[in-house]
């Protein structure tokens, strides 16, 4: 396995505001190629830092900014708690979303030198959204979405603009994210002839993903990452 550093770096978003970000990378070896890890509502927590670790283990440097940093510093919620949340999540906008993503996505091609096709995207629930907008806005080399609620129908249209190609997980048992949902997702992607991979766990809920969370299903995490893995090197990322 390979050793990893980690540090928390603080980014300058294009309004002027500070953001700062957790960042985690293999120690002493330049990477190659970076994925930015978008949080759950829930925070940059152990389990979105996790999965950057779990990035920086594989060659690549990952960077989770933290999208609330309007409202709060650092913040971590605990899973299950939604009224503490409720205000960031209202605080979010898409112009900021997207100033945010912008941010990481030129740490990423600047301070680690990555060209454009060798940087992914990454998110969990709330972060599947942001990772899909930020796809449609920026040139990713890939992108991967895990049950991003909210992107029908607010979002269709974006389907159009979308750079990388797009692996999108849906959870079969997901009360949040109703089959109609994510299959005008996949229906308005088919119609703009975009790239994209849907893979619906039938047994899973909604953060499936998440060791942290009573929904997390072993197996189904399992086959997505190892999806994920294959994902990433058949488009040339990893």
């Amino acid at each position: 396995m390979t050793e990893t550093t980690s540090q928390r770096i603080r980014l300058t978003v294009g309004d002027q505001t500070q953001m700062h970000a957790y960042v985690a990378r293999p120690s002493g070896a330049a990477a190659n190629s970076g994925i930015i890890v978008v949080q759950e509502a829930f925070g940059v927590n152990t389990h979105i830092r996790d999965v950057a670790d779990r990035c920086a283990q594989l060659g690549m440097v990952a960077v989770a900014p933290e999208l609330f940093h309007r409202t709060a510093d650092g913040f971590e919620g605990s899973y299950g708690d939604f009224d503490a949340i409720r205000p960031h999540m209202a605080a979010l906008t898409v112009p900021g979303i997207i100033a945010d993503m912008r941010a990481a996505y030129q740490w990423l091609r600047e301070e680690a030198g990555l060209a454009p096709e060798r940087i992914a995207v990454i998110g969990f629930c709330m972060g599947g959204r942001v990772a899909y907008l930020a796809n449609a806005e920026l040139p990713f080399g890939a992108a991967i979405s895990f049950y991003g609620g909210g992107i029908a129908p607010e979002h269709l249209e974006r389907a159009r603009t979308q750079h990388g190609p797009l692996l999108m997980f849906w959870g079969g048992k997901d009360a949040h994210i109703p089959a109609e949902q994510y299959r005008a997702v996949a229906d308005a992607l088919t119609a703009a002839d975009a790239l994209h991979e849907q893979v619906v766990f039938s047994q899973a809920d909604h953060g499936f993903f998440c060791d942290q969370r009573a929904s997390y299903d072993p197996g189904s995490a399992r086959q997505a990452w190892a999806l994920v893995l294959e994902f990433l090197r058949v488009f040339g990322v990893l």
